[in-house]
């Protein structure tokens, strides 16, 4: 035997993992996907970091309802829209994980503060995807604290299989990281944000990725500690650029612009000053986003907890299918006439419990792999 050979053999080492998770940006070829649950959902908290990004009917009657369970046939309706969702992406072809079903009932806190969950309908929001690695971001609505934990046992299973798993600093969420006096933005008034920068704190869905490149909002639920967090964290390898919302009451950049393949770029004309964007994106065709659809039916009107502009939120699932909900007819017309497939999905009562497609998934594996588009 030769005294020279290593004692841990190469040809006796376990061979190296290949990753369950790879996805860099938002329009490769869509393999695998984890979609959001509608059970044990609950009305989220009435905290100010809450309030402060909800249309207005609703953010005045939350208080009255948070923590208590959604009715039952809000519920039933949204359901059958999710079911058919998932339904579709496993006839396309797109393996479809879920989280845990949670009862998002019972009350839980930290030092100076209590609240009751939320649900786990949106993915997008909790957890991010920069190619192999899954990260866990610090929230900062206290509903949603422990959000993440209804993923665990995803989280474990991509881990186990060669993932890179990350957490975020959990925050303190104490009342130091809200400004007090703070209100909407009126018109011609500069941004405001209900955040300050005590600690580091971002929702995943701010962000958008484009290979070595992200692009971010600042929000009422991302400060720019957050951001310098996410810089640091991912080092060289990217770079992160901010695009500056108008939208008065700013929450996800997945309303005010995303992205529909290399060089084409949607963006809300409400929200977005064309001539602001980075540089980099200003070599993109920019294609604005038609105003959506009005909503005939006055109960959806008034228990949405987002913008009208959901019609931005679809689902790329390469470069030129896209999920959307017919409701937005001129949505559907404008990506054929940018040469896209819409695929009809019918999704609008989703709303109440925070968006839609794009907020209801989070893209665990896309074919290709990393590369700089601009």
């Amino acid at each position: 035997m030769n005294a020279f050979l290593p004692a841990d053999r190469s040809d006796n080492a376990p061979a190296p993992l290949t990753s369950p998770v790879s996805s860099y940006n938002e329009w490769d070829p869509l393999e695998e996907v984890i979609v959001g649950r509608l059970e044990g959902a609950v009305i989220p908290s009435g905290h100010k970091v809450v309030t402060s990004v909800i249309p207005g009917f609703t953010a005045r009657i939350l208080p009255l309802f948070s923590g208590f369970r959604y009715p039952g046939f809000m519920v039933a309706k949204a359901q059958r829209e999710l079911d058919g969702f998932v339904s579709l992406l496993t006839r396309l072809g797109v393996t479809v994980t879920r989280p845990e079903p949670t009862d998002f009932r019972k009350k839980f806190g930290a030092p100076g503060w209590s609240s009751r969950g939320f649900c786990n309908s949106c993915p997008r929001d909790s957890l991010l995807i920069v190619g192999d690695e899954i990260i866990e971001t610090p929230m900062a609505w206290p509903c949603r604290y422990f959000e993440t934990h209804s993923y665990r046992p995803l989280l474990k299973d991509y881990f186990r299989r060669g993932a890179r798993w990350t957490s975020a600093p959990r925050p303190q969420l104490a009342d130091e990281l809200y400004d007090p006096n703070y209100r909407a933005r009126r018109k011609g008034e500069p941004i405001s944000y209900v955040l300050t920068e005590f600690e580091p704190v971002f929702d995943a869905a701010d962000f958008f990725r484009c290979g070595r490149d992200l692009f971010v909002t600042r929000s009422n639920v991302t400060n720019a500690l957050g951001v310098e967090w996410l810089r640091r964290h991912l080092g060289d390898a990217y770079r992160i650029h901010e695009i500056e919302s108008l939208c008065p009451t700013p929450m996800h950049i997945d309303t005010t612009a995303l992205p529909l393949g290399p060089g084409r770029l949607l963006v809300n004309p409400e929200y977005v000053d064309v001539e602001r964007l980075p540089p980099l994106l200003k070599k993109w065709d920019i294609l604005i986003a038609p105003e959506p659809d009005p909503i005939a039916d006055p109960f959806l009107q008034k228990i949405s907890l987002c913008g009208k502009w959901l019609n931005m939120n679809v689902l790329m699932l390469d470069e030129k299918r896209v999920i959307v909900d017919p409701h937005h007819e001129a949505t559907m017309r404008a990506m054929e006439a940018w040469g896209l497939e819409p695929i009809p999905c019918p999704f609008m009562h989703y709303a109440a419990f925070g968006g839609s497609f794009h907020c209801a998934t989070l893209d665990v594996r896309r074919r290709g792999g990393l590369q700089s588009y601009f």
